[in-house]
């Protein structure tokens, strides 16, 4: 019997992005159905987000941040004012932390809802996919009430927030986890036991604690392998030790893992909104700052907790109004190195499921 002859090809899967403007692609060399290699080409439509801050204040830098991963914006803000506000040794009102700490959990929800539903939706399910994002409408419109915009929300100064929550809007937060629980469970209903989806993802894409340190992975894409590692456990900022919060892993490292580890992290930041919002004083949102922020001259590091991991800022300072140099640690972009070890050896079909599990936003890439 003759031997079939194969040839490699080359083939382009993307851009991998909603208007398609090409700021990520994957080439694949495929043989037959199987993926022999995998290159990520991140595009060129970079912003330089961080030369346009060395001709910025500080306060001008936060809309920047809304960008750089438009589905959690919230959680960008936080990450540029810790920063200076912890250069500068600032005291931040307790009101204000409340706040933030709302804000930002609720951003994580509403970003870990977009994953939830387009990644179901790439595996061919679509009634997760209306579900997931009628939740996140409905923080959506909390967002609105309280910074006027819907999606690149820039709401933290430094020093507190721009103003206060209008009336009722922390009791309609309330309102809204006791509501989402109940949706969660429709989801675990829905999903996590479905034989197809089951048979997408377990097993697939899977690698170890060590691999994912050594490939400097963050967030959920380390902890799905078991290593038990979250900034605001690990190292506490802002007002984070006060709440009671599991952190939660995986084992496998698998998409299976990935995607509970977002199911889970949406029930842990719901426990931390409610009590955040139970525990909300009375009080100003903005502490006494400088009219004109000034870094003191040295060399700067803060980390937050980021939605898609650790989300850090190094800034070096002259002692001006403005930065000398900023440079972000943007979880995608990081997270993004390991694709082409995930994909070598996985079927075709298999690639969705693989890059949609790696959860990266381009905005973080391509900043």
């Amino acid at each position: 019997m003759a031997e079939i002859r194969t040839e490699e090809l080359l083939m382009n899967i993307g851009p991998q992005h909603p208007s398609t403007h090409g700021v990520l692609r994957v080439v694949v060399k495929v043989d037959g159905e199987i993926i022999r290699d995998a290159e990520p080409v991140v595009g060129y439509l970079h912003r330089g987000t961080e030369k346009l801050a060395e001709d910025l204040q500080y306060t001008q830098i936060i809309p920047y941040t809304d960008r750089m991963d438009y589905l959690a914006s919230m959680v960008n803000n936080h990450a540029i004012v810790n920063a200076v506000e912890r250069a500068m040794d600032l005291e931040i009102p307790e009101r204000a932390e409340h706040l933030r700490i709302i804000v930002v959990e609720l951003n994580r929800i509403a970003s870990h809802l977009v994953f939830l539903g387009t990644y179901l939706l790439d595996l061919g399910a679509m009634s997760p996919f209306l579900y997931a994002f009628a939740n996140r409408e409905k923080i959506t419109d909390l967002f609105n009430r309280i910074c006027g915009a819907r999606l690149t929300f820039n709401y933290m100064r430094v020093g507190g927030v721009k103003w206060d929550a209008p009336e009722g809007w922390v009791q309609d937060v309330i309102d809204f986890i006791n509501h989402l629980r109940k949706e969660m469970d429709m989801l675990h209903d829905l999903v996590t036991g479905n034989e197809i989806f089951l048979e997408r993802v377990k097993g697939v894409g899977a690698y170890d604690a060590e691999t994912a340190i050594n490939y400097s992975l963050s967030g959920i894409n380390l902890r799905s392998t078991g290593f038990n590692w979250d900034l605001r456990k690990n190292k506490p900022y802002s007002i984070y030790d006060r709440f009671d919060f599991n952190v939660v892993t995986g084992k496998n490292g698998d998409c299976y893992d990935r995607y509970m580890c977002h199911m889970e992290e949406i029930v842990e930041s719901m426990k931390i909104v409610e009590q955040a919002a139970q525990q909300i004083p009375d009080g100003p949102v903005m502490g006494k700052v400088p009219k004109i922020l000034r870094v003191p001259a040295g060399e700067y590091y803060s980390a937050v907790e980021g939605v898609r991991g650790e989300l850090g800022l190094y800034i070096v300072s002259e002692g001006k109004d403005k930065p000398y140099r900023i440079k972000w640690r943007r979880p995608s972009f990081i997270n993004l190195q390991i694709l082409p070890k995930l994909l070598e050896g996985q079927s075709m079909s298999n690639l969705i499921a693989v890059l949609g599990a790696v959860d990266i936003v381009l905005g973080e890439v391509d900043a």
